[in-house]
C-alpha cells in the first residue's frame, strides 16, 4: 500500500530523522539467506527496504549489484520467488514499506497486469523501474498507481528545470535522488550539493526525497541524512553479503553482516539528527 510509505516518512520526519532506505537483492545468495537478511533489516535500523529484482542486464548498476544480481539468478531467483519472499515477509511484518527496484523486461515478459495483481496482493508498496522513462508512462506507471503502488522516480544532477517537471507528473510515494553520475556505488556524494538540489526540487513536489548512490559508511550516510528526508544505501549492504560468503555459498556470518553494516548506518543517522535538533 502507498500509504505505508507515506506513513513511515511521516514518522521519521516527526522523530526529527531521515529515514534509512536499505537496498539488498532478493534470492542473493540465495533464496533463504535473502529472506533472513530482509526480515532482520527493519529491526537493525531499516525504515524502509528496497528489494532488487535481479536482471541479467542491469545498466543503472554498478560492479557490487551487478554482481550481487548474478548471484542471485545462478541460484534460481525469479520474478515470481521474489513476490514469494514479500508475502513471506508481509506474513510477519505488516508495517515496513517495500518497494521493487529493477528494469522492465522480467516485468514484461510476465505480464505487466499479472504482476502488478500479484505484486499488490504479496505486499508491494511501490515500484522503481529505472527504465521506464516518463514518456512510457502508459506501459507502467499509470497501471502501478491505479492498481494502489507508488511508481517511484529518479531525479539526477543532470535533471534541469525543464525535465524535472515531466519526472514528477505521475511520481508519487517518493522521489529518489541520485546523488551522483554514475552507476550504483561509484563515487561519494558531496553533501553541500545534495542539499542545495534537494531544496530546488522540494520547491516543485510535496514527496519525500531520499538519496542514494555512492553513500558507503555512517560518516557520508549521516552527512546525506543531514539534508533530505531519506538516505538510501544498497552496495556497501550487497558487498557485506558478498565478502561473507564461503567458497561462494552463505555462511554463518552472512545475515549477521548486512545487518551489522545497517545497524551501523542506522546509528551514524539518529546521531546526526540529535546533533541537528
Amino acid at each position: 500500500m502507498t500509504e505505508r510509505i507515506e506513513r513511515r516518512f511521516k514518522e521519521t520526519a516527526a522523530q526529527g530523522r531521515a529515514a534509512l532506505v536499505a537496498y539488498i537483492m532478493a534470492g542473493d545468495p540465495d533464496a533463504a539467506t535473502s529472506l533472513a537478511i530482509l526480515e532482520a533489516l527493519p529491526a537493525a535500523g531499516a525504515d524502509l527496504v528496497e528489494l532488487g529484482m535481479p536482471f541479467t542486464d542491469p545498466m543503472a548498476d554498478g560492479p557490487a549489484v551487478q554482481a550481487a544480481g548474478l548471484r542471485a539468478l545462478k541460484a534460481g531467483q525469479t520474478l515470481r520467488a521474489t513476490l514469494k519472499m514479500v508475502a513471506a515477509f508481509r506474513a510477519k511484518d505488516a508495517e515496513t514499506p517495500i518497494v521493487l527496484m529493477g528494469y522492465f523486461n522480467p516485468i514484461y515478459v510476465h505480464g505487466v497486469e499479472p504482476f502488478l495483481r500479484e505484486a499488490k496482493a504479496a505486499g508491494v508498496d511501490g515500484l522503481i523501474v529505472v527504465d521506464c522513462p516518463p514518456e512510457e508512462d502508459d506501459e507502467l506507471c499509470l497501471p502501478a498507481r491505479k492498481a494502489g503502488l507508488a511508481f517511484i522516480r529518479l531525479a539526477t544532477p543532470t535533471t534541469d528545470a525543464a525535465r524535472l517537471p515531466a519526472v514528477l507528473a505521475n511520481a508519487s510515494g517518493f522521489l529518489y535522488y541520485v546523488s551522483i553520475t554514475g552507476v550504483t556505488g561509484a563515487a561519494s556524494p558531496n553533501a553541500e550539493g545534495v542539499g542545495d538540489a534537494v531544496k530546488r526540487i522540494k520547491k516543485q513536489t510535496p514527496l519525500p526525497i531520499a538519496v542514494g548512490f555512492g553513500v558507503k559508511d555512517a560518516e557520508s550516510a549521516a552527512a546525506i541524512a543531514a539534508v533530505a528526508d531519506g538516505v538510501v544505501v544498497g552496495s556497501v549492504l550487497v558487498e557485506a553479503v558478498r565478502t561473507s560468503l564461503n567458497n561462494g555459498a552463505a555462511s554463518s556470518a552472512t545475515v549477521g553482516a548486512v545487518t551489522g553494516r545497517v545497524r551501523t548506518l542506522a546509528q551514524g543517522m539518529r546521531a546526526q539528527s540529535k546533533r541537528s535538533a
